[in-house]
């Protein structure tokens, strides 16, 4: 089965009313791959005015976070309610700005992404080794431990799309080659098959994320397990149309 091409722009901590409205106009008048998915995360603050601008169809707006309970006196997290309350489908958990910056464990991030999957939010779900930990050698090791902890969570995957996301390569400017980054997606979807099932393995896919742009998208996007992308810095700039139509 063909999977369905995917890209997905992370605008992080970033963005005013005016650049974001730059950014969605831009959108809005771009003629984007009718066969790529596009979701685009702006900042928290900004969710309802992207999606109140956004006149292109063929995007759809996420979260950058969402938390494991259903309300109550969590100051500055946001609820499932919340974000349906908007209109908002999609998340992204599990970014390793998340895991190293605020100490979010593979446990904690897996839990967050089982109550949004099981309260009708899909969910971009990212892993990544650091630099220490691919010059040791472990990058595999390290993502399969990401995987097993989401696994233990979660039973359905239909709605989960996986981003690999060096955390060495992310805003460094580097990106993984293509022969680097299929080597881990082919690992993950091994490891999908093995522990989840076939079905499961064959179905999900997974994006790459790390210094994407639209210079090296089109040679990653050729590579086998490679669906998508999950983009950051680029996402903000013109650039982005490009990447999206990267399988044209």
């Amino acid at each position: 089965m063909a999977r369905q091409f995917f890209v997905g722009g992370n605008f992080k901590m970033n963005g005013t009313q005016k650049d974001l409205k730059a950014i969605v106009e831009n959108l809005n008048n771009a003629q984007l791959d009718s066969n790529a998915e596009v979701v685009i995360a702006p900042p928290a603050l900004y969710l309802d005015f992207v999606k109140q601008n956004l006149k292109n169809s063929k995007v759809e707006v996420a979260a950058q976070n969402v938390f494991n309970k259903p309300n109550g006196a969590f100051t500055g997290e946001i609820s499932v309610s919340q974000l349906q309350d908007l209109g908002i489908k999609w998340t992204i958990l599990g970014h390793s700005e998340r895991r190293n910056e605020l100490g979010e464990s593979d446990e904690f991030v897996a839990s967050k992404t089982k109550y949004a999957l099981d309260n009708g939010i899909s969910v971009i779900w990212c892993c990544g080794e650091s630099k220490d930990t691919r010059q040791a050698g472990e990058t595999i090791k390290f993502v399969e431990n990401q995987l097993a902890a989401l696994a233990k969570e979660i039973s359905d995957w239909k709605n989960v799309v996986v981003a690999y996301e060096p955390i060495w390569a992310i805003g460094t400017g580097l990106v993984a080659t293509k022969e680097q980054a299929q080597e881990v997606h082919a690992a993950i979807r091994s490891w999908l098959k093995k522990n989840v099932n076939e079905k499961v393995a064959e179905e999900t896919r997974i994006l790459y994320g790390g210094s994407v742009n639209a210079k090296n998208c089109k040679d990653l996007a050729k590579e086998e397990d490679i669906d998508g992308f999950l983009v950051g810095g680029a996402s903000l700039k013109p650039e982005f149309v490009e990447i999206i139509n990267s399988k044209q």
